[in-house]
C-alpha cells in the first residue's frame, strides 16, 4: 500500500464538485484523511476564488492507474481540458506526493512542484501530514509551511461540511 497525498481544487461550484470528488474518493479508498478546506485566490490568472484540500489515501494502484482515475473523476464532474492551463475549472485533482517517489512516474511529476510552491497546497498538507518529509527538501510539511511566504498567497479556511460532517472551520 502506498501512501498519497492529493490535492483537490475547484472555482466553478466549488461546493458541489469538491463534495462530489470526496465522495467518489470515498468509494474507490476507504480512511480518507482530509484537511480543512481553504479559499484562495486564483493564482496564475483572473477567475473566481478557488476551494483547496488536501486528501491522503491508501491504494495500491501504481501510479498511472491512479491518475488515470483522478482524470476519470474531473472527467466526470465537467472538467474541460481544452482551455488554458490557468483558467477556471469544475475539478482539479493532482497526485502530490505516492509515498517518497522521486521523479517521473507514468507521466507524473513526484513529488509534484506545486507543493514548495503553493500555499493552497502547503498549508493543507501541513495541516494532516505535520512531520512527513518532502522527499526533496527533506524537510517535514510543518517546517516547510513554517518558513513560507505567508504574504505571497490570499488563503483562508472556510465552513465546510461533507456527509453531514464539518470537516472545516472558518478561523
Amino acid at each position: 500500500m502506498a501512501k498519497v497525498y492529493l490535492s483537490l481544487g475547484s472555482n466553478i461550484e466549488a461546493t458541489k464538485y469538491i463534495v462530489a470528488a470526496l465522495d467518489f474518493l470515498a468509494v474507490e479508498f476507504t480512511d480518507l484523511q482530509i484537511s480543512s478546506v481553504f479559499e484562495s485566490v486564483a493564482v496564475g490568472f483572473r477567475g473566481d476564488n478557488f476551494y483547496n484540500l488536501v486528501v491522503a489515501i491508501d491504494t495500491d494502484l501504481s501510479v498511472g492507474e491512479l491518475s488515470i482515475l483522478l482524470k476519470k473523476i474531473e472527467d466526470t464532474n465537467g472538467r474541460v481540458r481544452s482551455g488554458p492551463k490557468f483558467s477556471g475549472r469544475t475539478l482539479d485533482i493532482d497526485i502530490l506526493t505516492y509515498d517518497y517517489f522521486l521523479g517521473i512516474i507514468d507521466g507524473v511529476e513526484l513529488p509534484r512542484a506545486e507543493v514548495l510552491i503553493n500555499a493552497f497546497v502547503l498549508w493543507p498538507l501541513a495541516e494532516i501530514a505535520s512531520e512527513d518529509i518532502h522527499p526533496q527538501a527533506g524537510k517535514n510539511y510543518a517546517e516547510l509551511w513554517a518558513c513560507y511566504d505567508k504574504s505571497s498567497q490570499q488563503l483562508w479556511p472556510i465552513n465546510f461540511e461533507w456527509c453531514g460532517q464539518a470537516i472545516s472551520h472558518a478561523v
